[in-house]
């Protein structure tokens, strides 16, 4: 009995959520809403144990290019006094699905979104001091208001978690009312 108990609590420990689980959450995450205008989000990297490791701002601009593609021009600012930047380009398949391309992504990012929920899969250069890694992103992003979006991310490489990250991000309602 004790095996079967910790085999349980191991299987229920490696099972991910299911996105259609957010089917009824409101309010419907709309992308081409969200991601308009400027958007400023705040963030951390843990590590596996907990400890942060990392702390960032990020300055969002966010344009459209047609009814199907979304520009996310992410400028990084972290605790530490360095910056770097993201520019991701989101387009919205037929199906209703998302790829996302972005420099340090390796191929394509693919995403769904369900009621007030995002979830993308990814495979990102990761630099880390003198070396770069490529590992795997589980990123999940859940709209709480027209105007706030929280984002877990979690890492990994070879299947074993590296880490997680967690945003803030709010929409700058001055710049994003007057357009």
């Amino acid at each position: 009995m004790g095996l079967g108990l910790s085999a349980t609590l191991l299987l229920s420990g490696c099972a991910t959520q299911n996105i259609q689980a957010y089917q009824n959450s409101t309010p419907t995450l709309d992308m081409h809403e969200f991601f308009s205008g400027q958007i400023d989000g705040w963030g951390m990297f843990q590590g596996r144990n907990g400890e942060v490791k990392k702390r960032f701002y990020v300055d969002i601009d966010a344009t459209h290019e047609g009814d199907n593609v979304i520009v996310l021009d992410e400028k990084f600012a972290w605790a530490d006094g360095s910056k770097s930047q993201r520019i991701w380009r989101l387009t919205k398949q037929a199906d209703g699905s998302w790829k996302g391309t972005a420099g340090d992504v390796i191929g394509e990012a693919t995403g769904e979104v369900v009621g007030n929920t995002l979830h993308w899969n990814y495979l990102l250069e990761l630099p880390v001091e003198d070396k770069t890694y490529k590992v795997n992103f589980d990123d999940w992003m859940y709209l709480v208001d027209k105007n706030v979006m929280l984002n877990r991310s979690v890492m990994k490489k070879f299947g074993v978690e590296l880490g997680s990250v967690t945003l803030s991000m709010h929409r700058n309602n001055e710049s994003n009312d007057s357009k």
